[in-house]
């Protein structure tokens, strides 16, 4: 769980410091390819951590 939590974080910093970078050269955040596949790897590790969260709920009952 901690390996992922790791995970989530870099990628979501990696993401915010790519989108920065991009606002700062006035590029689009929707049309780049780099952007989109950060977005999307971070949206399957919050699933990925949200669902491991759901099961741990469920066991602790």
């Amino acid at each position: 769980m901690k390996d992922l939590e790791r995970e989530l974080e870099a990628e979501r910093q990696r993401m915010n410091e790519l989108g920065k970078r991009l606002m700062e050269q006035s590029h689009s955040l929707a049309e780049h390819r780099e952007m989109q596949e950060l977005s999307q790897k971070v949206d399957q590790l919050v699933i990925r951590y949200q669902r491991i969260k759901h099961i741990q709920k469920q066991q602790e009952r």
